[in-house]
């Protein structure tokens, strides 16, 4: 359940990302024209972007776990900027899908899909009840 709704956050924050046309991100649907046709693409970037996350971020964070230090995180901005292209990457293959126009557009889109994801976190997160005493 929380990796359907972890795929349709990223689905919502990757489509708001192509609304904003100077970061030159784009996602062509499989079949043009119809809004359910994109939705659906929509949804599979997300699903292949949150299995790249999962997969290839987790091993690039340890390896990378000294750059965080020296760099006090920043070094994050720049990993979740090629996870983002290494996305656009793998869905090239299937004839649609993901588009980035340039490496450092990338890591300003991968910036606000991760600020609109942690929004949702906070919205979504489910309250833990308070015992009382």
């Amino acid at each position: 359940m929380r990796f359907i709704v972890r795929v349709v956050v990223n689905a919502f924050a990757i489509w708001v990302v192509t609304l904003i046309p100077a970061l030159q991100v784009s996602v062509t649907p499989f079949a043009p024209g119809e809004t359910l046709q994109l939705v659906l693409t929509l949804l599979l970037v997300a699903a292949i972007f949150a299995l790249v996350n999962t997969i290839i971020g987790t091993v690039l964070k340890v390896l990378a776990f000294p750059l965080y230090i020296l760099t006090l995180g920043l070094i994050s901005l720049i990993i979740n900027g090629f996870l983002l292209w290494l996305t656009a990457w793998v869905t090239s293959f299937f004839g649609f899908g993901l588009t980035v126009g340039d490496f450092w557009w990338g890591v300003l889109a991968a910036l606000i899909i991760a600020i609109i994801n942690g929004i949702f976190g906070i919205i979504l997160r489910p309250q833990r009840q308070r015992q009382r005493d």
